[in-house]
């Protein structure tokens, strides 16, 4: 039996295990502990079928999805994505971690996402078209402006935006209906910045942890080595402004195989082969690599860009990174983060690092509702504020919690006797708490009506 056989990589126990991991380090237990079942259940799941027309003519009909996790902190707030293995736990917890992302960065919103379970690759345009007219005419009011602002996420994209606007705009006659998704193309209300924000956020985070001395291994990003994996929107992204900022980039791949040089890599020469042939694999002079063998390179920082689940117990002891930043959501296994942790690699968790594209989302949201275009170097600036103050946040959170954690163990064996203490808080748990005590004070603040 294969280690990963003994994992249970449910995304949505992984959200919980997570979640569990910082409900020790929150105050008031007594009090705390059904607000915290609130917070963490999702207030609404829509589940339609999706009729669609294919172009033989045939009449395929898809599961589409949609989770509302949390509107305390203002609407719901997270992308839709078209793959095959798109089912309701995973949506689910990826509403959740939008929840958390949101709060960490204090944007006015809350998590939601969505999908459909397709394969994109195999359709066309205009299938993918009607799907995306269907999901958003199925989901009707359960998405507006100010109640569920969908966004791209994997395998969909700016265009997709654009026809899911349209459509709503459609049914919604009369009303500046901009703000309902974002993403969109610039001509048609999207934001400067928004294409490369998942990217530029990761950077940020990153710059401003070794800024502050928190990766003792980095003192600089200036001839760092990286290596990425996934190749898309982020990934892509990444590669380019880590190479801008004096980074080295050593290897990348995509869901076809990887490419490793550590002399480092020609990037310009492997943007032009993915464009190309479809895949990195097979530049000339680099070494080939199997899709996940990008993840044991030898670097200094490991950027995971593509799918969740790629950091397992299978997996994690041949990491040779000296630091893991997440740009994808979910991963890295909670078992395998225990074994980064044991051999000294620490994580930049994903509700941190991974949060720029919903910042930039958030801009774009607040340009469309005051309908006003912000320069880039607006947008710029305003996403690396977010991220600097939530880079500050999350790691003076986690030290104030390693200074006091006798204190924590103490106040969690007075209402848990019978079940482990906290242990020892990482980047993710600081994250994760940062995130439920704003949380928690929205709920206080607001109460529960009626």
């Amino acid at each position: 039996m294969s280690a990963t056989a003994l994992e249970d990589l449910n995304l949505a126990h992984i959200a919980k295990q997570q979640f569990d991991a910082a409900v020790p380090f929150t105050s008031d237990l007594e009090g705390w502990r059904g607000v915290a079942e609130w917070i963490f259940k999702p207030e609404k799941i829509t589940k339609v079928n999706l009729p669609v027309v294919m172009d033989d003519g045939y009449v395929h009909t898809f599961l589409g999805y949609r989770v509302l996790h949390d509107t305390l902190r203002g609407p719901g707030k997270g992308g839709f994505r078209f793959h095959p293995m798109v089912d309701e736990d995973e949506v689910t917890a990826l509403a959740t971690w939008m929840t958390w992302k949101c709060a960490i960065t204090d944007i006015p919103f809350g998590g939601a996402k969505g999908g459909v379970a397709c394969d994109p690759h195999a359709l066309s345009a205009g299938e993918k078209e009607r799907i995306t007219r269907r999901y958003i005419a199925a989901l009707g009011d359960a998405i507006g402006p100010h109640s569920d602002v969908p966004a791209p996420d994997l395998y969909t994209s700016e265009q997709t935006m654009a026809w899911a606007y349209d459509t709503y705009s459609m049914m919604h006659a009369g009303a500046n209906n901009l703000g309902v998704v974002t993403g969109k193309p610039l001509h048609v209300g999207g934001s400067e910045g928004r294409a490369t924000a998942t990217a530029q956020g990761v950077l940020f985070v990153i710059e401003r942890m070794v800024e502050m001395g928190a990766i003792p291994a980095l003192s600089t990003l200036e001839g760092t080595e990286v290596a990425i994996q996934g190749f898309g929107n982020a990934g892509r992204n990444a590669a380019k402004l880590f190479r801008a900022a004096g980074a080295e980039i050593v290897a990348v791949s995509d869901t076809k195989g990887g490419v490793y040089d550590p002399a480092g890599l020609d990037l310009t020469r492997v943007e032009q082969h993915k464009d190309e042939t479809g895949s990195v694999v097979d530049v000339s002079g680099t070494k080939e690599l199997d899709p996940l063998e990008v993840l044991e390179v030898p670097c200094d920082i490991l950027i995971p860009a593509a799918m969740e689940s790629q950091i397992t117990t299978a997996n994690a002891n041949r990491v040779q990174a000296k630091v893991i930043v997440e740009a994808a959501n979910g991963p890295i296994s909670p078992q395998a983060d225990a074994i980064l942790g044991d051999n000294g690699i620490p994580v930049v968790p994903d509700v941190l690092s991974a949060s720029g594209g919903v910042v930039v989302s958030y801009f774009e949201w607040v340009q469309n509702l005051a309908n006003e275009h912000w320069p880039a170097l607006q947008v710029h600036e305003r996403l690396r504020e977010k991220m600097y103050h939530a880079t500050d946040a999350v790691v003076t959170k986690r030290a104030a919690l390693i200074d006091n954690l006798e204190h924590y163990q103490e106040q969690w064996s007075k209402v848990q006797p019978d079940s482990p203490g906290p242990e020892r808080p990482t980047l993710r748990t600081a994250a994760h708490v940062v995130a439920l005590e704003k949380c928690r004070q929205t709920a206080s603040h607001r109460g529960i009506w009626p």
